[in-house]
């Protein structure tokens, strides 16, 4: 479950995130009076240990285990069960052919960007 969990007051202003979703982050309610804080019904809800993801799913990127690729041959070495992130330091014309290879393979990549 992807709950949004948005910091109090983002509703009101424009440099917490209203109107600005990049702006809508988190953080915690330390006002004394602060409805949030004190967790009243209504009030939007706060993260706690409940909302977190399944042990068995933890650290998984689409359902798969997240490998960083740095060449072609680590590429050949993963398999369906892993989803490849090509590494930063890889320049433009090497990435070209990675993704190629990649769909040759069927192996997923998690940062190639465009449509998803």
């Amino acid at each position: 479950m992807n709950r949004k969990f948005v910091r109090s007051g983002t509703y009101r202003f424009s440099r917490l995130g209203k109107g600005r979703p990049k702006l809508q982050k988190w953080r915690r309610p330390r006002g004394k009076h602060n409805k949030t804080r004190l967790k009243r019904f209504s009030y939007p809800v706060q993260p706690g240990i409940g909302f977190g993801t399944p042990r068995i799913n933890s650290g998984k990127v689409q359902g798969l285990i997240p490998i960083v690729v740095n060449n072609l041959n680590e590429l050949q070495a993963l398999n369906n069960k892993n989803i490849a992130i090509i590494s930063q330091k890889v320049g433009a014309r090497k990435k070209i052919d990675m993704i190629k290879k990649a769909s040759e393979l069927k192996i997923k990549i998690a940062n190639v960007g465009g449509k998803k």
